[in-house]
């Protein structure tokens, strides 16, 4: 688009491919990502010196800070996202909760008021029941949340959700759901201008989690029967417009066994996963963003979006294959598979050094396909060429889970991961 860009990075991404790839690149401060990543004064220093005129925020860190999309206003830099009102009714959990709540949407079972101390924790779980999931009421990325299926494991829950969030966000504001079991999550993908035109691009399943945290996403999801997906979709756009809501977000829902669908919360941001709408819809997300901050108007009706073929991402960890637990190291060789139908959103190249200070991914792999089948078939492939030498990597972890029958099939819910593990100890336990 002809836009000169300017990265920030630390100490720890001092050879980093996205400093590497920018125009221009900032130190920011130490690898801690509360002295560098969440320093606002530093980073709108910085977009000050350099002269910028909008920041894009990324899907980490500050995306969905209220706080630093009304810094970026008040520096007179345009904030790559919805407005700080938007951010603050639809970002932080709790808030769009009690909106969904007055809006009359279906929403999870749960009490949106603040989680005082493990007292107050206790009492708000008994009034909805175990299990129940603590969740950080800021940020996204399914960090700052744990599940506590009885009152024993509450106080640990809730410990490790807000020493994640404090982490991850800078802030640690918990509050407690009830845990529904066996659910989908999926999610509508929403474009919306500054003129109060809101657009949806269809749905994703992003079920295949661990942790909470996605690891294998489609477009569209094969749960999802075209009826129930006009219905998802167009619950989206009311819940975007009931919001006044600008730029691109994205609307959860959690989907339980009977097809009943609950608002989960909205990401007021870019998803990490959004490869697979641009695959199935022919967009680019990152360029209609700047389009929308630029003040233009969405170039596109709805009946102009089509749905065509299928899609699959899975994220490539520096990770132990199958404790899943995060691996450090340099990357001493790097083979990317490509090819058609292949997509290889990568953060790293030969040589790059993967630190214990942030999130493990290395790369997104995408594939598209004619039909999901296809999509699949590719992505087999396209595992099975990938190669990374230095640090362990969950690649033959997704080669089990594309190739599980339960996968094939579509028929799988959130639980899927931790229940294909749990066959997997207990095959090698009998193997000794």
């Amino acid at each position: 688009m002809g836009i000169r860009t300017v990265a920030v990075y630390s100490d720890a991404d001092r050879k980093a491919l996205h400093a590497d790839l920018a125009d221009e690149a900032y130190h920011v401060g130490p690898p801690l990502a509360t002295a560098s990543y969440l320093n606002m004064d530093r980073i709108l220093a910085i977009a000050k010196e350099a002269e910028v005129e909008a920041i894009h925020p990324g899907y980490g860190f500050l995306s969905e800070n209220e706080t630093f999309a009304q810094r970026c206003a008040e520096a007179g830099i345009v904030f790559v996202g919805p407005t700080p009102d938007a951010v603050r009714l639809m970002g932080n959990k709790g808030v769009a909760r009690r909106f969904m709540r007055l809006a009359g949407a279906p929403i999870v079972p749960g009490v949106e008021s603040e989680i005082q101390d493990a007292d107050h924790a206790f009492k708000l779980a008994q009034s909805i029941g175990f299990p129940v999931i603590l969740k950080a009421m800021e940020g996204g990325g399914g960090i700052g949340i744990n599940v506590a299926r009885t009152p024993e494991a509450l106080k640990s829950a809730l410990e490790n959700a807000l020493t994640r969030a404090q982490r991850a966000f800078g802030r640690s504001h918990i509050y407690v759901e009830k845990y529904i079991e066996g659910a989908r999550h999926i999610e509508v993908q929403l474009l919306a201008d500054k003129y109060g035109t809101v657009r949806h691009l269809f749905d994703r399943d992003c079920s295949l989690q661990r942790r909470y945290q996605k690891v294998v996403e489609e477009a569209p999801s094969p749960a999802v029967s075209p009826e129930l997906r006009q219905r998802m979709t167009e619950t989206g756009v009311q819940i975007g417009r009931l919001a006044a809501y600008q730029n691109a977000g994205t609307i959860e829902f959690l989907m339980d066994k009977n097809k009943d669908y609950y608002f989960l919360e909205m990401n007021t941001r870019l998803q990490v996963e959004h490869r697979v709408t641009e695959a199935i819809t022919g967009l680019d997300l990152v360029e209609m963003q700047l389009r929308v901050a630029a003040d233009e108007r969405m170039p596109f009706e709805q009946e102009d979006v089509k749905l065509r073929g299928h899609a699959i991402e899975c994220r490539i960890y520096a990770e132990d294959p199958w404790e899943l637990l995060p691996n450090t190291g340099t990357i001493t060789r790097l083979v990317e598979p490509s090819g058609k139908n292949i997509l290889v959103d990568s953060g790293v190249v030969q040589g790059s050094e993967v630190t214990v200070y942030y999130d493990s991914m290395l790369a997104k792999l995408v594939t598209w396909g004619q039909t999901r089948e296809r999509a699949i078939a590719t992505m087999l492939k396209a595992l099975d060429a990938y190669q990374v030498e230095g640090v362990e990597t969950n690649i033959p972890f997704l080669r089990d889970v594309v190739r599980h029958p339960a996968f094939k099939s579509g028929d799988y819910n959130t639980a899927f991961l931790g229940q294909l593990r749990a066959q997997r100890a207990r095959s090698k336990a009998a193997s000794r």
